[in-house]
């Protein structure tokens, strides 16, 4: 008896030691958190820069550019371990490599993609005090090496992004990464703002996610689980900042949120430093819910011209420029839903769902008249169901019943889900002549960036790793069992979606699908009288800005102007016009690249850190351009009524010129004779177009055959081995900035 007595003592023990080291696991207690880190501590040589200087010189001289300032590229969107979705695809069961610190992000645009300059745009709602003071440090760390020598090689901005994600059209702004000037503790805000969910939605940092038993299960059962809890633990345990008091009044070490872009914009300004404010993936339905548009921030309320100038226009979450007419979902006046039917160009997801369970319905060897009132009830329940979670009402759906509705079947490299009404281009066309000053046209000026969430700055310089160069692998972290626990069995009947109440949209369920949709990302490019942060920020200001697909693109897009200094006004410019105005582009193609990395960087990082930051390839130009084969040119008329249709304004191309495929570059010079007697403002921009070559996910779906939603069957890029970098022939490209142009009476 004693003996027994004895081993049920120690299994009491035994389970009390148990609960307590899962308690202590739920609570991160065996986690590691990431920290900022060092940058290696060297520049690149005076003398690479000056021949990245010297080949562009001679480019713009064999173009007869008089005088030309510097073209300077960046990424101003790169998100580090920092941020808690960009930690999450560093684990194992996504394909993770380990956490990419801040200094990662540092010396990959240094070394690995040779960037003139760069931003950090971690989530501001991931960013504790810890977190963002260790990221100052790190930043002005990367930013002094560039001036070590008295020769700045790369110019280090410090930023956040403002997540806001809404659950109805009607609470949702979007996303917009905030982008500093400088770099000094008295013209920084101490912590960065973060964006609060809409009234009634829950933080996810709020969700009760078990208790610390269940979490350190989790902790134990995922690898790399510990240092997950342990970060979570980190951001739930920061303190909230007051609401209603001034910024420079609240304590250093609590979390800022704010719910509107209005509010944003005030909490800059009670700062008062230089900042600017750059909105993108305005068109993402991954998070955006069906049914959203601009319309509703073309208000003083919550646009702010002076600090809202730009606008991200593609990234490697997909592009964001097109505009088309179709819909994801019908709202009528009273808010009601309907479903809208295909088109030749797009099939609505809502609709494909029907078809999902009339197929279902119609194997299991069900009537017409049961199965078609079936269909009818999933589209509607599709369409109620909001928040992107659409695809919940399917039981057991795949992509492959899905096939490629909800996407933009003739677009550029299409966001996944594109939202067409909240494109760039119908961003350009809204207009309200009555409204108040800065509230009656958005006049946004174009970049391009990368996204990248593991500190990949500038990723786009070449179409390899798939896996590391992109977020493809979000598409993983979308299907695992942690984020769709309730795996349901196939049925021939639609279900509603019963959310428990308001959640954010974030289309986790459909993960898989989303997973095709991602590009090794974009570039912002600056005119800038030298490589300094001011003239480089001034540029920014200036709206004389453009952005590629990737590639290193040169483009020059003027106004010619006789009666202006040097004859003409740059890209970005406002201008009043009696007369016709008159036009001139021209554009040199990207340096074909070679493989692997030059000298330079492979005798500054070790071979080690060279294969994990870079993979074994950086940008490594040749002297031989690629052509240009045509110039696009898009024009965009303001609403002159809240209630004109945009599809007649927005002329796409409206015009088109063929190139001569030399490899020196293109020149085009072109007039609209009609803009006097429209009278109406108009924006103008243009596309330089490079010759096709393999990208990747240029083909996301791989659509084969013809079918009801435009294909019979996929071969998904989600769904290639992890060595098929699922490239296809695509068209890079660069976007200028528009002109803006208003017609005087005199």
């Amino acid at each position: 008896m004693r003996t027994l007595a004895s081993l049920v003592a120690l299994l009491v023990v035994l389970a009390g030691a148990g609960v307590w080291v899962l308690s202590q696991a739920g609570r991160g207690a065996y986690g590691d958190l990431v920290a900022a880190g060092e940058p290696e501590a060297r520049a690149l040589d005076a003398a690479s820069v000056e021949a990245r200087e010297a080949a562009q010189s001679a480019t713009a001289e064999a173009l007869r550019v008089h005088a030309p300032k510097q073209i300077l590229f960046g990424d101003l969107h790169v998100h580090s371990s920092f941020s808690v979705d960009a930690f999450q695809l560093t684990l194992p069961m996504t394909g993770g490599d380990g956490a990419h610190p801040v200094a990662d992000a540092c010396d990959f645009a240094r070394f690995c993609s040779n960037l003139d300059f760069w931003s950090i745009n971690d989530h501001a709602a991931s960013l504790t005090p810890r977190r963002w003071r260790e990221t100052v440090e790190t930043m002005r760390s990367c930013d002094a090496i560039g001036r070590a020598n008295g020769e700045r090689d790369l110019v280090s901005f410090l930023g956040w992004e403002w997540t806001q994600m809404g659950s109805t059209p009607t609470n949702h702004y979007g996303h917009k990464n905030v982008v500093l000037r400088d770099l000094e503790d008295d013209a920084i805000p101490t912590r960065p703002i973060a964006a609060r969910p809409p009234e009634g939605v829950p933080s996810p940092f709020d969700v009760d996610r078990g208790g610390a038993l269940l979490q350190g299960v989790g902790a134990f059962a995922i690898e790399g689980g510990h240092d997950l809890i342990a970060m979570m633990g980190e951001l739930t345990s920061a303190d909230r900042c007051a609401d209603d008091v001034p910024v420079r009044d609240l304590p250093a070490d609590c979390m800022e949120s704010v719910r509107t872009p209005g509010e944003l914009f005030s909490k800059l300004d009670e700062w008062g430093h230089a900042a600017t404010v750059i909105p993108h993936g305005t068109v993402w339905g991954m998070y955006s819910p069906p049914g959203s548009s601009w319309t509703k921030q073309l208000t003083p309320e919550q646009h702010d011209p002076d600090r809202q100038r730009l606008i991200e226009i593609y990234s490697g979450h997909g592009n964001a420029e097109e505009y088309r007419p179709w819909k994801a979902v019908d709202i009528a006046a009273d808010g009601s839903r309907t479903c809208p039917a295909p088109s030749a160009d797009h099939t609505p997801s809502c609709w494909q769902a029907g078809e999902v369970i009339r197929a279902r319905c119609e194997a299991e060897g069900a009537s017409e008249d049961d199965c078609d009132p079936r269909a009818i009830e999933t589209r509607q329940f599709f369409v109620d169901a909001d928040r992107n979670a659409g695809a919940w009402v399917v039981p057991g759906r795949t992509a492959e019943e899905m096939l490629d509705a909800g996407q933009c079947r003739d677009c550029f490299q299409p966001a996944f889900n594109y939202r067409p009404q909240s494109s760039a281009q119908a961003i350009l066309a809204l207009g309200r002549p009555d409204a108040e000053e800065g509230a009656r046209n958005f006049r946004f000026g174009f970049i391009a960036s990368s996204d990248n969430h593991t500190a990949r700055a500038g990723t786009g310089y070449k179409e390899v790793e798939r896996l590391q160069f992109t977020d493809s692998r979000m598409g993983r972290a979308g299907t695992s069992s942690l984020v769709d626990p309730w795996r349901r069995e196939p049925i021939a009947r639609a279900e509603r979606f019963d959310p428990m109440g308001p959640v954010p949209n974030i289309a986790f369920f459909e993960g898989e699908r989303g997973g095709s949709f991602f590009f090794t990302g974009g570039l912002a490019a600056v005119h800038a009288s030298s490589r300094e942060r001011g003239e480089i920020f001034d540029a920014l200001e200036r709206r004389e800005t453009y952005g590629t697909s990737g590639p290193r693109i040169l483009l020059w897009f003027d106004l010619l102007d006789p009666n202006v200094p040097g004859g003409r006004v740059p890209m970005g410019s406002e201008v009043e016009i009696h007369g016709t105005p008159t036009f001139r582009v021209r554009a040199a193609g990207s340096f074909e690249q070679k493989p692997g990395c030059p000298d330079e960087t492979t005798t500054a990082l070790t071979r080690e850190r060279l294969e994990r930051l870079c993979r074994g390839e950086c940008y490594h130009p040749s002297e031989r351009r690629r052509p240009i084969t045509r110039i696009e040119v898009v024009r965009i008329r303001t609403q002159q009524r809240a209630d004109e249709s945009l599809a007649p304004l927005i002329e796409d191309p409206w015009k088109r010129f063929e190139c001569s495929g030399e490899t020196e570059g293109c020149e085009v010079v072109f007039s609209d004779p009609e803009f006097a007697q429209d009278a109406r403002d108009t924006s103008y921009y243009v596309r330089a177009i490079e010759v096709a070559s393999p990208t990747i996910s240029a083909d996301p779906y791989g659509c084969r055959g013809a079918g009801g939603a435009g294909c019979a069957q996929l071969d998904a890029c989600f769904d290639r081995s992890d060595d098929d970098d699922c490239t296809a022939p695509d068209e890079h490209r660069a976007w200028s900035s528009p002109i803006f142009v208003t017609p005087t009476s005199s």
